[in-house]
């Protein structure tokens, strides 16, 4: 067994995930072997709970197989602390079941609760989300939802090569959580699937998100409170709405987002490109050093955006935004618009933004030129910035 350390490095902090690799695994077992039946129709989940339990105790590391076929199981907690290291191998597909009631009336499908030291290599979930959705689009609820893959207070997990179709809500969330990469992922939904966001991250330190494609009807990519040393390079976003960071805000006391790396990534009829949301409220919450850099936009409705007065559905205090918004820097963006704005800083009086940075930006309404628009932001421009920047 060895250990193989990727770090990458820059002026704005370094960030290091540690991936395990099962070269010889001491132990290694099917969930065939605890009962599981790769039939699409036998309940497997107390066959893959004992599995769990048996690599969970282990006192050496361990390979847990789950092989060719369709495994149909329950929502399920993953829980730790194991007494080792764990890598989870799926060639086959974990089925939610037939009945959409039995994930929406659970808010997680898959939870990995206080789990160190684990790797996810291939495999896909399929959470069969569509009755979900066409419930909420007749009848508006529909039980809560769940999201197809949680982890919630796990540290040093390396997720590499799975594919997420058709959740009910979101595919992916990481909570509390500390060295992580996720890596050459496959997320997939419909574009009109409601709240099916690819990645939403909260409160979680040094995350890499690399190589991957993510489909959607929400976010692809959601950076929530408390989401700090973290990189996303080398995705493929469309459709969906884009990377956000927030919506920020939410409360008086918040913790905020900073030092967040956001490179090579290609936008594909999104709602939005990179956008920085934030509630029009009192807070102490706030947004700094982020890097936007060689991004590229197909047709997206809002190519970059700083959102100060986010209010879906018109449901706000009116007040002015709290959040700091500070040193967030464009480099390198290119492409076209859908709407002639296509670059837009609505900030707050009582809170300008500063520190906004624009450097060769090239950005056109289709075939026409575009504009920017801006309230209380502050910064500067270097290079060509086209639209003309309006900071």
């Amino acid at each position: 067994m060895s250990n193989v350390s990727l770090c990458h490095v820059n002026s704005v902090f370094v960030i290091c995930i540690l991936l395990f690799v099962f070269v010889k695994p001491n132990e290694a077992y099917s969930v065939k072997d605890f009962g599981a039946r790769p039939d699409g129709r036998s309940d497997s989940t107390q066959a893959f709970k004992k599995a769990w339990a048996w690599a969970c105790g282990s006192v050496k590391p361990v390979t847990l197989d789950v092989p060719y076929g369709r495994f149909m199981v329950r929502p399920m907690y993953f829980s730790g602390p194991c007494r080792n290291r764990i890598k989870l191998r799926m060639k086959g597909t974990i089925i939610g079941p037939s009945d959409y009631r039995v994930l929406a009336r659970s808010s997680v499908w898959l939870m990995f609760y206080r789990v160190n030291r684990l790797t996810i290599d291939g495999g896909t979930l399929d959470a069969r989300g569509q009755s979900f959705w066409a419930c909420r689009r007749h009848f508006g609820y529909c039980y809560s939802g769940a999201q197809s893959i949680s982890f919630v207070g796990c540290n040093n997990v390396v997720v590499r090569g799975l594919k997420s179709m058709n959740s009910q809500k979101s595919h992916m969330s990481l909570k509390s959580c500390n060295n992580i990469a996720l890596t050459y992922l496959t997320l997939r939904a419909p574009s009109g699937s409601p709240n099916t966001d690819g990645i939403n991250i909260q409160h979680s330190n040094r995350i890499l998100i690399y190589g991957s494609v993510i489909k959607t009807g929400d976010d692809c990519i959601a950076l929530g409170p408390g989401s700090r040393n973290t990189i996303i390079k080398r995705i493929a976003c469309g459709p969906g709405h884009g990377i956000s960071i927030g919506s920020m805000g939410n409360t008086l006391r918040e913790d905020g987002v900073q030092n967040i790396i956001v490179s090579n990534v290609v936008f594909s009829k999104t709602t939005t490109g990179v956008r920085i949301k934030a509630w029009a409220r009192r807070t102490n919450s706030f947004v700094r050093n982020i890097t936007f850099r060689n991004i590229v936009m197909y047709n997206v409705y809002y190519p970059i955006i700083i959102d100060q007065k986010y209010c879906p559905h018109n449901q706000c205090p009116h007040q002015n935004s709290g959040v700091k918004i500070s040193n967030v820097r464009y480099t390198n963006i290119r492409g076209t618009s859908r709407r002639k704005e296509a670059m837009q800083f609505i900030c707050s009086p009582s809170t300008p933004c500063t520190g906004i940075q624009l450097q060769h930006i090239r950005l056109t309404f289709g075939n026409k030129p575009a504009v920017s628009t801006c309230s209380y932001a502050r910064g500067t421009t270097r290079g060509v910035v086209y639209p003309r920047s309006c900071l």
